[in-house]
């Protein structure tokens, strides 16, 4: 038997720090969703106990530092499943790139095992594995939108974004979250996201109010350092996106755009100087409901 995942891509549409925690953690209040670039994981019952892993992407680890391995790890130890797996990661999101990749690639590796081996274990309690893995992964375990707190594990579900495409832009860099936040300083903050603002926009459907509020405490940190994120954020608006904004602690940035005849400018603007441009739309539904 084989079982086939969905690994979809998130962004951030808010994400304010809060305050740093006694263990080393910052509290956060962030407004996540997801989108239609995704990766795609297939997974087999092996007859021996043990993991194996393999995609056709060479610059991804396929051993123990593989978020996706340490899910199945956990999984077979939490449950006792003495079986042994092969997963095929097919990997489309790019790595070190503010996106979750390996986040969300950890959340379908749990989803898709608690199907393989018919284990039962309910979202909630998914969710809970996924706090043992990465911040980000107990919402890539459900997806759709929500608000997220704490370290990013606490989270309530919100109504869908306003429908939209999103044009989202990778420089040829990579990022470290851990030493972005390591740089984070939150009493130099000079302009917190407007997250009241930006959830009466999503309530209420109101595209260009969502827009208007979109904001990320962490490019006060990641573009002195990587200026090209500033460049492209301001290439997606002149070029007429609707909202541009970096997602987590980048590079990547995203951008909002309702009209589907804009698409060709921007893109075709910004692979000018930028190899890798994705344009997807919002995938804000739950992803039990979109299954593939």
């Amino acid at each position: 038997m084989k079982v086939y995942e969905k690994a979809p891509a998130k962004i951030n549409l808010s994400l304010d720090v809060l305050r740093k925690r006694e263990d080393g953690y910052h509290e956060v209040e962030m407004i996540m969703t997801m989108v239609d670039l995704a990766d795609r994981l297939e997974m087999e019952e092996l007859p021996r106990d043990t993991i194996i892993i393999s995609s056709q992407a060479g610059y991804i680890p396929l051993d123990e530092k593989n978020l996706a391995f340490q899910a199945a790890k956990l999984i077979k130890e939490r449950y006792g499943v003495k079986k042994g797996v092969y997963i095929h990661l097919d990997k489309r999101i790019p790595v070190s790139a503010g996106l979750a990749g390996g986040s969300t690639d950890a959340a379908a590796t749990l989803r898709g095992l608690n199907r393989l081996w018919d284990l039962n274990i309910p979202s909630q309690e998914l969710q809970k594995l996924g706090e043992e893995l990465g911040s980000d992964v107990p919402f890539c375990v459900t997806g759709g939108t929500a608000i997220a707190r704490g370290r990013g594990e606490k989270l309530t579900p919100l109504g869908a974004p306003p429908p939209c495409w999103v044009v989202l832009v990778k420089p040829p860099i990579n990022v470290s979250t851990a030493d972005v936040y390591g740089r984070f300083r939150v009493d130099r903050i000079e302009r917190r996201p407007r997250t009241q603002d930006l959830l009466r926009a999503i309530d209420a459907s109101d595209f260009a109010g969502m827009c208007g509020a979109l904001g990320n405490v962490l490019e006060e940190v990641t573009i002195p350092m990587h200026p090209e994120v500033r460049y492209i954020k301001e290439s997606m608006l002149r070029l007429g996106a609707d909202g541009a904004l970096m997602s987590g602690s980048g590079p990547t940035v995203f951008a909002l755009v309702q009209r589907e005849s804009k698409l060709a400018r921007i893109y075709n603007g910004l692979r000018g100087f930028c190899r890798e441009v994705h344009v997807v739309r919002l995938l804000a539904t739950p992803l039990e409901q979109t299954r593939t």
